[in-house]
């Protein structure tokens, strides 16, 4: 919890102005946008606007995606509509229509941007009442192989999914799930630094040392060591360039129990997490830790009335 996403330290998310018709560093300052993927993996081609009923809004989204950063999660669901009403409530999202062609799965988004995905049961298989993360990757048949090749498995093979690009769900060596994306025309959530984005994401390894092994030589990234105490040890990958946090990892061998395995937790951004935590319990969710002031926030672990955990976190 130390390089949090969209923060001024990190290169992997830039944002935009909109002055006098012009595009340039800085904050999105719109009466009304929208974004649409430009095909080029990583680059947004922006739309922007005037609306005179909107009262402007100041927004930042990110146009590069580092190979190996998250880039989307989705929600497994085993009560489609009351996570539908649960996550909108919570976070001001926008539950679309489930999409037939895709198997019922639909898109939640933010502002008009898709900021999340769900799904419920698929036939036989029932849903496990999770979050799970997405790694941008910009060839997934060898990162593939490279998951093979250190002791990782991959759940089946790499699916297209019509152009917005290719994903392959893998565990790793040590249990934990996650989707690999290669964006075609989707690159995934955009926005950050806002109520109801992303924050940040966290693998808790039950085998410290052999989940950093494993993710740098499957994703090329380098390791900063936060801290190395029994008590504490943590460290956060860095992307390929040096300059971008993209994941934090955390030893959980003191605190999982014996044969568990290695599992991911998403941490979103809210503008107070005392009274989303309200929220939540008023719709039927558990509070599962804090809130709690850290060095990085104000942070809260909580689940969804299927049991869903996730994390809440304030700057």
């Amino acid at each position: 919890m130390v390089g949090w996403i969209g923060t001024p330290q990190s290169t992997a998310f830039q944002s935009f102005k909109f002055v006098g018709g012009q595009v340039s560093s800085g904050l999105v300052y719109l009466h009304f946008w929208f974004v649409i993927p430009k095909g080029v993996r990583g680059e947004l081609l922006l739309i922007l606007l005037l609306s005179q009923t909107f009262k402007g809004a100041i927004m930042a989204i990110r146009n590069v995606v580092p190979n190996g950063a998250p880039c989307w999660v989705d929600l497994w669901t085993s009560d489609v509509e009351r996570s539908r009403s649960f996550y909108s409530q919570v976070f001001g999202w926008v539950a679309q229509d489930p999409s037939p062609e895709f198997g019922g799965y639909f898109m939640f988004t933010k502002n008009g941007t898709p900021i999340a995905g769900g799904m419920g049961d698929m036939g036989d298989m029932k849903a496990n009442n999770t979050w799970k993360s997405y790694l941008s990757v910009t060839d997934i048949s060898q990162t593939l192989e490279l998951v093979k090749a250190n002791g990782g498995t991959t759940m089946g093979e790499a699916d297209v999914i019509a152009n917005l690009g290719t994903q392959c769900v893998i565990l790793d060596p040590n249990g934990a799930t996650t989707g690999i994306w290669q964006a075609d025309t989707f690159p995934g959530f955009v926005q950050i630094n806002e109520h109801g984005t992303p924050s940040w994401f966290e693998l808790f390894a039950t085998d410290y040392k052999g989940e950093i092994d494993f993710y740098t030589k499957c994703f090329g990234w380098s390791v900063n060591e936060v801290s190395n105490t029994d008590e504490f040890r943590y460290s956060v990958f860095v992307g390929p360039n040096g300059n971008d946090d993209l994941i934090g990892v955390m030893d959980a061998s003191s605190f999982n129990p014996e044969g568990d395995s290695s599992f991911w937790s998403i941490y979103w951004e809210v503008d107070n997490v005392d009274e989303t935590c309200k929220t939540v319990s008023a719709l039927d969710g558990q509070i599962l830790d804090g809130p709690t002031d850290t060095p990085y926030g104000r942070i809260a672990s909580v689940a969804d009335p299927s049991g869903a955990k996730f994390k809440l976190r304030k700057d």
